[in-house]
């Protein structure tokens, strides 16, 4: 339902739906308790206090967290590209495309940006620089959770595990090895921190210049447009 407010002339429009609203917060919750348990699983920067009953197993609690919260991260993904690819409710998510292909959209999202122009209006849910964004964001992450099933099944060989073994063995030998793929994994993870900074950096930068509501629309699923660009 669209409901205007006549004092500001803007127009209240349904942004994001439920669905994509709690897989958002499911995605975000994990990448940050992967990367904390990652971090500790790489470096042990925690010793547990000595005492005579066998309870000091910090790194198998942190391994044990990093595999539930990872395979929380793989079906979200794989629901959230799904809902991307099908779902009627993503129709202006892949209306996206038309202005990513858009060289005028780009420069005056730029421009916009630099705080020379005014953001341009746009025919899907993501100006063309979100989408490059979410595009480099979406290969890391399938990047990673790759990398990750590669380590997993050196330590775990039944169910799952056993059905991805060979494979993952095989496309282990391809990168290089074991050692490789653990630094090409630990490299992805900085660049998905890199991405989610940038990402808490630009959305504060739309809803304090944009003042569309840019920030609240991921908990409401709401968003404010101007009157007259309708």
């Amino acid at each position: 339902m669209t409901k205007v407010n006549d004092s500001e002339c803007m127009i209240r429009e349904k942004e994001f739906t439920s669905s994509f609203r709690w897989q958002h917060w499911l995605r975000a919750i994990s990448i940050v308790i992967l990367v904390a348990t990652g971090f500790y699983i790489a470096v042990p920067f925690i010793t547990p206090a000595p005492n005579p009953t066998p309870t000091g197993f910090l790194q198998d609690y942190m391994r044990a967290f990093h595999l539930i919260f990872g395979f929380l991260l793989i079906s979200v993904v794989l629901f959230k590209s799904y809902l991307f690819l099908f779902s009627r409710d993503s129709v202006n998510e892949r209306k996206s495309f038309l202005d990513f292909f858009s060289v005028k959209v780009w420069l005056k999202q730029i421009g916009y940006y630099l705080l020379i122009a005014k953001h341009p209006k746009l025919r899907g849910t993501y100006n063309p620089v979100q989408f490059a964004a979410y595009i480099i964001f979406y290969l890391m992450v399938f990047a990673i959770i790759i990398t990750g099933l590669m380590l997993f099944v050196q330590d775990y060989h039944t169910g799952l595990a056993a059905l991805l073994y060979a494979p993952m063995i095989k496309l282990t030998a391809l990168v290089g090895g074991l050692a490789v793929v653990r630094e090409i994994h630990h490299l992805l993870m900085w660049g998905i921190i890199l991405f989610v900074t940038v990402h808490v950096y630009m959305a504060i930068f739309n809803a304090v210049f944009g003042k569309d509501g840019s920030i609240d629309a991921i908990f409401s699923g709401f968003k404010w447009h101007n009157k007259s660009e309708k």
